[in-house]
């Protein structure tokens, strides 16, 4: 450029040879021209050059993306059959649930509830199945975003190369060089019309970053939830084998005679009766002293539902239930959810799993079954019983809404459901039944017991239905 400088200031002084030194600064002033749009429309180039070239790709990544959703759609259509059949499942086992207590109708729910997890566990199946496409897709999308940034910023390196090269003169040097005010202008116009494009392709390298991040993230949230459905699923087979079980045991243990079965439900009411009044003594003699002050107020929403959909069959207190003798003249120490065995338990709030147990564990222990008990930060402690499966343990933190066991109908239960109760937290201790002066066939099961004075009624604590 200096070179030209120099030439031009070799033409003004030299009045003699003006004309032929005039022709030949148009001459060099025009190749400049020329050379100044060359590169311009190099730089355009570059700026659309990667969506020329990955034209192909592009068009074939597309493809694959569509062919997986096409996928996920599939599994989504089959997943609402699947619930549309569990639906018909649970309305069944209602109608079972209401007929009296015989052993066929023992043998039909039976029945059913194993028809009603095989459905879960395809369900099951086929949301892992429809998860593992989600992150093949969202697999597919982030290399492709990656490519894109890839290509952006190498267009965009090119083209700051070239410019900067472009832009090592003043306006004046530019102005000197142009045969004309008007050539100037679009030549002037021409490279403000490449920085806007270099202004537009770094937002949209922005906005493809911004969308990697999203999809990173999704990602990652799948692959959760992919890990969870695999804990269900594992956990589901083994509700299966219990329900299968159960009716292997019925069927062994009544020999298939009605008469059998009824003397059956006859003992077992009777050691029920006779545990329960046993653990209404225990418990009258523990001394605790609530202070208000420790829990929340009553009628404050501090839990979330343990059930999707709850149904309550019977509630907190001095039922009618409660009140036909059921509990040897004592109130009910719970409330009970009516829901089928394979029925999803949710963590009502966060805290620690203190302590589970099994009192089916001691033959002729007519009590809880499987429980959990979980103290949440708030002073209040979470008991679950009669389930068919439990998926955490002693000591585990567990968070609002995580799945910590399954409905069944283990322990005294006249069918299946959810009996949820909770306790002031310093007010219940787990200890073995034989711990105590008055031994009962329960032996050393585990059980949580609790003075009068630290059962809550859980519809205190819970949003309205």
């Amino acid at each position: 450029m200096s070179s030209l400088l120099h030439v031009m200031q070799f033409l003004k002084h030299t009045k003699s040879k003006q004309a032929g030194h005039s022709g030949l600064l148009f001459h060099m002033v025009k190749y400049t021209v020329m050379t100044k749009r060359r590169v311009i429309a190099f730089l355009c180039g570059i700026i659309c050059a990667p969506f020329l070239l990955s034209g192909v790709e592009f068009v074939h990544a597309q493809t694959e993306v569509q062919r997986l959703q096409s996928q996920i759609e599939d599994k989504n259509d089959r997943l609402s059959d699947i619930e549309k059949e569990i639906a018909q499942y649970e309305a069944a086992l209602r109608e079972v649930g209401a007929e009296k207590s015989t052993l066929q109708s023992a043998i039909n729910r039976l029945e059913t509830e194993r028809r009603k997890v095989q459905a879960d566990i395809s369900y099951t199946e086929n949301k892992i199945s429809s998860t593992d496409l989600k992150i093949d897709k969202l697999t597919l999308e982030i290399e492709n975003t990656e490519s894109d940034i890839a290509d952006n910023e190498d267009a965009i390196r090119a083209v700051l190369r070239k410019m900067n090269t472009a832009d090592n003169e003043s306006l004046v040097e530019v102005l000197l060089r142009q045969e004309t005010i008007s050539t100037f202008w679009n030549e002037y116009e021409e490279l403000t019309q490449i920085k806007h494009g270099m202004m537009a392709k770094i937002a949209a390298l922005d906005a493809l970053k911004s969308t990697y991040e999203e999809k990173r993230s999704e990602s990652a949230s799948f692959k959760e939830e992919l890990l969870s459905l695999k804990d269900q699923y594992s956990d589901q087979n083994w509700v299966l084998a219990n329900t299968k079980e159960s009716k292997a045991q019925l069927l062994s243990a009544t020999k298939n005679e009605e008469a059998n079965y009824q003397s059956l439900l006859s003992q077992k009411k009777a050691a029920r009766d006779k545990l329960l009044a046993e653990v209404r003594d225990i418990e009258s003699q523990i001394q605790f002293i609530l202070d208000p002050n420790t829990i929340p107020t009553p009628g404050t929403a501090v839990f979330r539902w343990p059930l999707d959909n709850p149904y309550i069959t019977q509630y907190f207190g001095y039922t009618k239930f409660a009140a036909s003798g059921a509990y040897g003249g004592s109130q009910h120490n719970g409330m009970d959810l009516g829901a089928p065995v394979g029925t999803k338990l949710y963590a009502p709030l966060t805290g620690t799993v203190r302590n589970i147990g099994n009192t089916d564990a001691v033959p002729g222990c007519y009590s809880w079954g499987k429980w959990i008990l979980i103290d949440h930060p708030n002073g209040l402690s979470s008991m679950f019983a009669h389930l068919s499966h439990i998926s955490v343990s002693p000591g585990q933190k567990v968070t609002t809404g995580d799945i910590v066991g399954y409905v069944g109908n283990t322990g005294y239960s006249t069918g299946p459901h959810l009996h949820y109760t909770v306790y002031v937290t310093d007010g219940v201790e787990v200890k073995q039944f034989n711990q105590f002066k008055k031994v009962t066939g329960c032996g050393a099961a585990l059980s949580p017991f609790a003075a009068i004075e630290a059962y809550m009624d859980p519809l205190d604590f819970l949003p309205p239905l």
